[in-house]
């Protein structure tokens, strides 16, 4: 009798602890999530982004991104990268509910508040720690929430952006194809480029006899009506096309730059222009300039004007 009450004593023991055990666990794994609004890239209008007391504003106009007041042009890449974070936005766990924010890179001179509206209705706020030691989730505080969380995804370097990080950065862009001429002026020496189309000379006569339109090809000319390599004015294109500056210069307007060292206007279903000018120190390391593109200045580097020289060189020398 005495070892049948120890039995029933022992079971009773070993079942209270398998139900400690597994309301322990409950409890440690089991906690309910914040709900995500879903929103769709589409419907975001404005963004802001924050740090240490300084903040970026970027809003959506005629389908194009711009930036502040000012309304400076955007990169689209950069833009596209935030709105898809904004849309994908999930929490997957909760990490602290500690409040101690410094190993999350959360305090008030680390962290990034990311907002974002759907015309006047704010749809996303959320602020951005360090990437978890994975690199596939982020550290998040949430409105009104003390928690940290982790959201998926690595997107602090998304958001860890100024004003010139965001900024187009390209200065001139147009398609190869349509231009038709190109006007180079380095100081005071001239150089006109001009596309035209000339017949195939065939070695072939009774080939060419028996077509009654010529075949054409397309070459450059220069002023003199010689031929131009048709391979170096391709390169000098390329080069152009697209390019991108090194940084924008604030608080001068693109009119107060005058005598510019190189000139170039390419001339096709549109006009383009860009001019250099010269340091203003010898100790520079990269030149102004201005574009047809852009409405502000900006600041070419050492390499890109030296390698657009030795372009327009190699167009000039003679063989």
């Amino acid at each position: 009798m005495k070892l049948k009450k120890e039995y029933i004593i022992l079971a009773l023991v070993m079942a209270a602890l398998v139900l400690y055990l597994a309301m322990h666990k409950s409890n440690r794994i089991h906690y309910k999530l914040p709900a995500v609004t879903p929103v769709t890239e589409k419907q975001i209008s404005k963004i802001e982004i924050a740090r240490n007391g300084k903040s970026v504003f970027l809003h959506k106009k005629d389908n194009n991104w711009y930036i502040g007041e000012k309304e400076y042009p955007a990169a689209q890449d950069k833009v596209t990268g935030m709105l898809r974070v904004l849309k994908d936005f999930t929490i997957t766990a909760l990490v602290s509910q500690s409040e101690n924010y410094i190993r999350y890179d959360l305090t008030s001179d680390k962290k990034i508040t990311v907002k974002a509206w759907q015309g006047k209705k704010m749809v996303r706020y959320f602020q951005v720690g360090k990437a978890a030691p994975t690199f596939h989730h982020t550290f998040v505080l949430l409105p009104d929430n003390v928690n940290v969380y982790h959201a998926r995804g690595d997107f602090r370097r998304v958001f860890d952006r100024s004003l010139d990080d965001l900024r187009d950065m390209v200065v001139l862009a147009f398609e190869n194809n349509e231009i038709r001429k190109i006007d180079i002026t380095v100081k005071k020496t001239s150089l006109l480029l001009t596309q035209t189309k000339i017949p195939v000379v065939k070695k072939d006569k009774k080939s060419a006899k028996t077509s009654n339109k010529p075949e054409m090809k397309t070459v450059w000319k220069n002023t003199k009506g010689k031929n131009v390599d048709q391979a170096k004015v391709d390169r000098l294109l390329q080069f152009l096309n697209h390019m991108e500056c090194e940084k924008y210069i604030y608080g001068k307007k693109k009119d107060e730059f005058k005598n510019p060292q190189y000139r170039i206007v390419l001339d096709g279903t549109k006009k383009y222009s860009l001019a250099i000018f010269s340091k203003t120190k010898k100790e520079d390391k990269s030149y102004p300039g201005i574009s047809s593109k852009n409405r502000d200045p900006f600041m070419l580097s050492d390499s890109q004007v030296s390698i657009l020289k030795t372009k327009i060189d190699d167009i000039v020398k003679k063989k």
